[in-house]
């Protein structure tokens, strides 16, 4: 088995603080947020947070998130290819 680190980018650590998700998995490239009742509402205040505190963040979103009630707050730098 394999030791992998997860490095988490400051701006993340920041967002994580003020979102404060209640279940969430660590990415290589960010997190996703699950078990998000109202997932719509949930995206557009993430976005709205990540704005508001100018982070190096993007929002990601699927069809197929959306039956795990889950969406990605992923690291923009990293998600521009």
């Amino acid at each position: 088995m394999k030791n992998t680190e997860i490095k988490v980018s400051t701006d993340l650590k920041k967002f994580i603080t003020k979102f404060e998700p209640a279940k969430f998995k660590m990415l290589t490239r960010g997190i996703e947020i699950r078990g998000i009742y109202d997932i719509h509402r949930s995206i557009e205040l993430a976005k709205a947070l990540i704005e508001s505190m100018k982070l190096k963040l993007v929002v990601n979103h699927s069809a197929e998130m959306a039956q795990y009630r889950s969406f990605e707050v992923l690291n923009a730098e990293e998600n521009l290819n």
